[in-house]
């Protein structure tokens, strides 16, 4: 059984997914070295660095499929770096054209474009899951607009709100991330060509423009300078990562702690026996969400490792390198599988408006306190009024009596308010602030790509 949770053929589609796998799977990656070496030749030849035949053999004959990966890995474990001995098998595929390859090139160019090449793919699929869970919430928080329940803080009801107003709230995170992703493509997708330190003497005064027809051939962003030792493009697209899922753990945290007995009010997807316990058959646990909350919190670790990797001597590292060749595809694939899991709890979340409405009303008013407060207070001051109906909450909270009826019985109140505009301010669903409207506003500030 592999090490690797991502790679285990019993977990591996619950931490991620087949698709990212495939992007950065070892068939993918020699894909992706063996593309930019034959892009190379290509635009060196049209540059007339390398015959235009030698060029035209390389695209032809080098073939990653046809790669003895037996031997790659045997020799691969001698020097350190895979590129020598890709280029050893397809120099002997291309015969005599191949003594073209990896013309002014070094390792770390293949290896950094390749990497490129493969997050350009990855952040496609984030981008059509993000796409995607975005219309799952959009729905969501339009359905249950209008829909109060107890908004928490510190874990303790603090005013009503709207379950449509926390599903905006989670809307408004990933249409952020959207933006981000927008955003940051410019500076991560960029490709490298810098030769063995970075100033590409090897190819003269046609170092420069290899490397711009370079860039162009695969459809990359070029830098003016050589990136070898500054990281920070590969280490946003990590840190994005690392948003995306610490935002889909706060949505799961938010759902685990409603599906509890004490509260009921919302529920993963029911599958029979998703979630079930081994020896208790009455237990439903939150199988997505403990997934998503899980891959959070591994790839905010990456992230970690991201930033330290920053930290590169001189021109070429001695192995900060190394700790990318992990965190890169464990953070991606990770972020597809916690995503998998969000759109498939999200878009069908069982939500329970009956016991929203019953925890709602369980502290018998106490939770639109201030309400009373700010409309005793033009009567009375807000700082008189504030300890009016602070001790009004402590004898309703230690009677277990409503606190209508406290209220009611309090001559400073009653000669303010009469029992009526008490029991209206006293009613949960009365004082949703702008709750609708905001749901009503995010929905409408729609992602512009």
């Amino acid at each position: 059984m592999p090490i690797s949770m991502l790679e285990s053929s019993i977990f591996k589609d619950m931490f991620g997914t087949a698709a990212m796998r495939a992007v950065f799977d070892d068939a993918a990656t020699v894909r992706r070295y063996t593309e930019t070496e034959i892009a190379l030749a290509k635009v060196q030849a049209e540059l007339g660095i390398i015959p235009k035949s030698a060029a035209s053999k390389i695209a032809e004959l080098a073939d990653s499929s046809k790669l003895d990966m037996a031997e790659l890995k045997r020799e691969t474990e001698i020097v350190g770096y895979p590129i020598l001995p890709l280029v050893h098998q397809i120099s002997k595929m291309c015969g005599p054209d191949g003594e073209y390859l990896h013309w002014g090139a070094t390792t770390q160019d293949i290896m950094d474009t390749a990497t490129v090449l493969q997050v350009r793919e990855a952040l496609e699929l984030i981008e059509a899951d993000l796409d995607e869970l975005d219309s799952i919430l959009d729905r969501l928080s339009d359905d249950y607009r209008d829909a109060p329940m107890a908004g928490r803080t510190h874990l303790q009801h603090a005013l009503p709100i709207t379950f449509g107003y926390k599903v905006a709230v989670w809307l408004l995170m990933i249409r952020r991330h959207r933006e981000r992703l927008v955003q940051l493509k410019p500076r991560v997708l960029i490709g490298q060509f810098g030769g063995a330190a970075g100033t590409l003497a090897s190819l003269g005064d046609q170092g420069l423009p290899v490397h711009a027809a370079l860039m162009r051939e695969l459809g990359l962003g070029a830098s003016p300078v050589t990136w070898h030792v500054a990281r920070d493009g590969l280490t946003e697209a990590v840190q994005f990562l690392a948003l995306v899922t610490g935002s889909l753990g706060k949505i799961a945290l938010d759902v685990m702690l409603m599906m509890t007995n004490e509260l009921a009010e919302a529920f993963e997807p029911f599958v029979k026996g998703r979630g079930a316990s081994s020896t208790m058959p009455q237990k439903r646990n939150p199988i997505s969400c403990e997934l998503m909350l899980s891959a959070s919190k591994t790839v905010r670790q990456h992230a970690g490792l991201m930033l330290d990797a920053m930290v590169q001597d001189f021109e070429r590292a001695t192995g900060p390198w190394h700790i990318e060749w992990s965190a890169i595809p464990e953070s991606f694939i990770l972020t597809a599988g916690a995503l998998r899991q969000a759109k498939f709890m999200l878009a069908g979340l069982e939500v329970d408006t009956t016991r929203m409405l019953k925890n709602l009303d369980m502290s018998g008013g106490l939770i639109v306190a201030e309400a009373v407060m700010m409309g005793l207070a033009p009567h009375i001051g807000r700082q008189t009024a504030h300890d009016v109906v602070y001790d009004a909450c402590r004898v309703a909270a230690t009677s277990g009596r409503k606190l209508s009826e406290v209220l009611s019985e309090d001559a400073k109140i009653t000669s303010k308010l009469d029992r009526t505009l008490i029991d209206r301010l006293c009613d949960p669903a009365n004082y949703l602030g702008a709750a609708p409207q905001m749901v009503d506003r995010m929905r409408a500030r729609q992602f512009e790509n």
